[in-house]
């Protein structure tokens, strides 16, 4: 299997505190906002330079010293919603799935309904095998993915409807699966409907038909960053090989 660093590659950027303040005038700052304005301007800056400095250390996966810089932001102010995102996805690194999930609800609770946060707790669900909770998340992801019509956020919304697919195989709502299957043709621009084909193939014990599907899709959509998500979501459902050897167990939507 691979690890869970991969499997949650879609873990969403995580804004700012400085970005955040702009969002909204100074009458309607939100709870932790206006604490982090009654800082001192040098905390302030000293937190925020000691944030993106962990979130530079994450991206280039060197999630240890990540973790230093974020426990230097938080000895500062540890109320920053994106502080405690970026500590829950440093937690995963590790599959602390506990320790983060606590990072990311308390990231929910100070800032609620932020896509990249709410996506999160999604995977953790996924990842964790907690369907009903998952499909919950996934709607209210999608919910917010959907209203965007930016490249980037058409592919996540496309595999937050995926996510969504599978965890209705998993809980037995076949009519609602079949409908989602056929939301998008092939002239999406999404690996959506080659995947969706495939996983419905897969539920079928119709093996060969979801190879075939899963193979055009990574035909057509050749480029590396936006078929991996894809691939790793169907290897952690357990519907395709490891790549690093062995089968993993069939799920058992298909059984």
């Amino acid at each position: 299997m691979k690890p869970i660093a991969t499997l949650l590659c879609c873990l969403l950027p995580i804004a700012a505190v400085s970005g955040q303040e702009k969002e909204k005038p100074k009458t309607e700052l939100s709870a932790y906002q206006q604490e982090f304005s009654n800082l001192p301007k040098e905390k302030r800056e000293e937190f925020l330079k000691a944030l993106g400095e962990a979130q530079r250390l994450f991206n280039q996966k060197r999630v240890f010293e990540a973790i230093n810089k974020a426990n230097e932001a938080a000895a500062i102010f540890k109320n920053s919603p994106d502080l405690q995102n970026l500590l829950g996805a440093s937690q995963v690194e590790f599959r602390n799935f506990d320790k983060a999930m606590e990072h990311f609800k308390e990231a929910d609770k100070l800032a609620p309904g932020q896509s990249a946060i709410l996506f999160n707790i999604a995977e953790l669900n996924f990842v964790t095998k907690d369907w009903a909770a998952a499909e919950t998340n996934l709607e209210k992801v999608l919910s917010l993915t959907e209203k965007s019509s930016r490249t980037g956020d058409i592919q996540l919304s496309r595999l937050v409807e995926f996510k969504l697919l599978l965890c209705k195989l998993k809980l037995g709502k076949k009519d609602e699966v079949k409908k989602l299957a056929k939301k998008y043709d092939y002239l999406d621009d999404s690996p959506f409907p080659y995947f969706a084909e495939a996983a419905v193939a897969f539920s079928e014990n119709r093996d060969v038909d979801a190879e075939g599907a899963m193979a055009r899709g990574a035909r057509i959509f050749a480029n590396p960053d936006i078929i991996a998500p894809w691939q790793d979501t169907m290897m952690e459902f357990g519907y395709i090989k490891g790549f690093f050897g062995g089968d993993l167990e069939k799920s058992e939507s298909g059984e």
